[in-house]
């Protein structure tokens, strides 16, 4: 069965950095498009960052752009998004997702998600 699973969470002062990893089984990772998607507290899920299946490729929401980069590395099936200059409105559960093949970038399966707390 499809499996995602966050990892690299943690607690950062304010301007540092981070970088969170997914690691993909049960399904053909290289032949996916993947997202990175956050949820803070009391607010609904917000898209971060998206990739192509090989990787050439990739989208930002404009809170992140120039901040966080996205990457995978298909021989080892995982994702990573690196998180830089981090504030304390970045704070938030921090998921992988598949991306549903031809519907856009509608998600098909999440993680369990990484805490990522900015605070000093």
């Amino acid at each position: 069965q499809v499996q995602l699973v966050e990892s690299g969470g943690g607690r950062v002062q304010p301007g540092g950095s981070l970088t969170v990893s997914c690691a993909a089984s049960g399904f053909t990772f290289s032949n996916y498009y993947m997202s990175w998607v956050r949820q803070a507290p009391g607010k609904g899920p917000q898209w971060l960052s998206g990739i192509t299946s090989g990787g050439s490729i990739t989208y930002y929401a404009d809170s992140v752009k120039g901040r966080f980069t996205i990457s995978r590395d298909n021989a080892k099936n995982t994702l990573f998004l690196q998180l830089n200059n981090l504030k304390p409105e970045d704070t938030a559960l921090y998921y992988c997702a598949r991306v549903a093949p031809l519907q856009g970038w509608k998600i098909d399966y999440w993680g369990q998600g990484t805490q990522v707390t900015v605070s000093s």
